[in-house]
């Protein structure tokens, strides 16, 4: 958690790229198929969902979510500096839903159109974006080794990363997911990425603690933001991570943080329609 609140310091002096031009081209209007809207007992959490990296675990997220099962269930394990843990619907790790477990999903194979951003080239791979989840790929001299025409990438478990929980068999993953509260790379390619927090960070890291905790929070409601009432419908709008703005801001943080920066220092700028801008 340690290099999460630095990058809120950094940020909050350099201040992330503005959504007042919410017109202009250098940001995307969010899919609401792919906005998950959690209503908690501490407020909101919207997260963008990836099918492109991670499309078994979205689409089960998704009949889930259309299911009703997620509505009620708790936090049921919520850690400081890692993990808050939900979607059981025993609301205890080990249960799962009627559905079957999945295969995992460590990292997917992207074309070259995919809409990736490397904001970090390293002799054995980069670091970017793909749309606001962060994440990492193999090197170019490694895709052309391969010679498959796409380049394998997976999710870098930064804060706000969002991630299906499984047992200790790879293919165990079946409704639980975590959000991280702190930067775990060790989970990287051992854990399914499938989505990243946009809005409600702060929710996240207000989620009582323990395993479980004294007092849980819970998941009032779930939906996906395709099926809300178009006035209830949030309008998320992301900074393109390759837009001047973002490249600039990236560029200051990178500055300060020299040799120790990561693709964890930074985060995609969000703006909410309705909301005042960042």
């Amino acid at each position: 958690m340690r290099s999460f609140a630095l990058a809120a310091s950094l940020a909050a002096a350099l201040t992330l790229p503005s959504a007042c031009a919410a017109e202009d081209p250098d940001w995307r209007t969010l899919d609401p198929e792919n906005l998950l809207v959690i209503d908690t007992s501490k407020g909101r959490i919207i997260v963008e969902l990836r099918p492109d990296l991670a499309p078994r675990a979205v689409e089960r997220i998704k009949q889930l979510t259309r299911e009703g099962v997620y509505d009620g269930l708790q936090f049921h394990r919520v850690i400081d500096g890692f993990v808050a843990q939900t979607g059981n619907p025993d609301n205890k790790d080990g249960g799962v839903s009627a559905h079957p477990n999945l295969p995992p999903e460590f990292s997917g194979r992207l074309p070259p159109d995919s809409g990736y951003v490397a904001i970090v080239t390293r002799s054995d791979g980069t670091a970017g974006f793909l749309g606001t989840l962060p994440v990492e790929t193999v090197s170019a001299a490694e895709d052309a080794r391969r010679a498959q025409g796409t380049t394998e990438t997976w999710g870098a478990f930064c804060p706000g990363v969002v991630g299906m929980g499984r047992g200790d068999s790879y293919d165990s993953a079946n409704s639980e997911f975590f959000f991280m509260r702190g930067a775990a790379r060790r989970l990287d390619r051992l854990y399914t990425a499938f989505g990243m927090t946009v809005s409600g960070l702060e929710i996240v890291f207000a989620l009582n603690t323990g395993e479980p905790p004294a007092q849980p929070d819970t998941m009032t409601s779930v939906r996906i933001a395709a099926d809300l009432p178009d006035d209830e419908r949030p309008v998320v709008k992301a900074n393109r991570p390759a837009s001047v703005d973002f490249l600039s801001y990236v560029g200051a943080i990178r500055g300060l943080k020299r040799a120790d920066f990561s693709i964890c220092d930074v985060r995609v700028g969000v703006h909410i329609d309705g909301e005042d801008a960042p």
